[in-house]
């Protein structure tokens, strides 16, 4: 491997290892507040904590979530595990309110994401602070080399689409607990398997996930896929690389982010037991 921007030897070693690295420096507090403050006041003018139409691939709504998803930072740590030619295939926001009983059930991403490369690396950004007590995530540490088992519960506090829940007994297992501060991230490989808790605390826990990918990986579940090229050069040409706003909810970019979604929509449910509903 080339010398590293940012990551070391050693937590290279782990990630390959463990299947996952954090606490890790991203934003500055300067930068998370700003994040937080351009979701909220988008919020403020909705009326509403922003919905699961706006929640997936944002970035193609918004500037600030754009500029987050190519945030030097970021793309250098990403750099160190999957090389210089980087694809981001979506983002998502993790909100938990203050109290509610939400939660994310056990899983493994790359079971129903239907991308073939086993180099897809989860970066999740706190934007607010994420101890234990809010929910934060948690991981089973080497499960990235399993395959494991899921269900499908449609629980309606399990954040996830389908509501997966792994069949195994988590109990049986020594999950690993990745609290961050607001502008740290965490990153782990699109295999481990990961879940977390309520927030039992008085402020909202917001996250903002994005899942990079080299150039080379390719989509199976559907013929028409996105993802932004971030870095490098893309020579395979596997998916639409996805537009940069012109500005937050232009209705050109309005509209991409509407077949996007209904893309990412139509791969998540494939296979599933019931039709899709709007809650990807």
């Amino acid at each position: 491997m080339a010398t590293s921007k940012v990551l070391s030897e050693a937590q290279v070693a782990q990630y390959r290892e463990q299947g996952f690295l954090a606490p890790i420096p991203a934003l500055t507090p300067a930068e998370a507040a700003a994040a937080r403050d351009s979701l909220e006041r988008h919020e403020t003018a909705l009326g509403h904590p922003i919905g699961p139409g706006e929640r997936s691939k944002s970035h193609y709504l918004f500037t600030w979530v754009d500029a987050l998803m190519r945030h030097e930072r970021i793309l250098d740590a990403v750099e160190d595990l999957i090389g210089p030619d980087i694809l981001c295939w979506g983002s998502i926001f993790w909100i938990k309110e203050a109290g509610a009983p939400s939660y994310v059930g056990w899983h493994q991403d790359l079971q129903y994401w239907g991308l073939d490369t086993d180099d897809l690396v989860n970066v999740w950004v706190a934007l607010s602070p994420a101890p234990l007590e809010a929910g934060c995530m948690q991981v089973l540490p080497g499960s990235h080399h399993e395959r494991l088992d899921h269900v499908e519960t449609y629980h309606e506090d399990n954040l996830l689409s389908r509501g997966q829940e792994l069949t195994i007994d988590i109990g049986e297992r020594e999950p690993a607990t990745m609290a961050l501060a607001a502008g740290e991230m965490s990153m782990h490989d699109g295999r481990l398997a990961h879940g977390s808790g309520p927030n039992t605390t008085d402020d909202r826990r917001i996250g903002i996930a994005f899942q990079y990918m080299p150039t080379r990986a390719r989509q199976t579940l559907v013929e028409w896929d996105t993802a932004s090229l971030v870095r490098g050069v893309d020579e395979f040409g596997h998916f639409d690389h996805g537009r940069v706003p012109e500005a937050d909810l232009h209705p050109d970019a309005v509209a991409f982010h509407r077949r996007a979604v209904t893309a990412l929509r139509e791969l998540i449910y494939a296979g599933a037991e019931r039709e899709s509903d709007p809650s990807v």
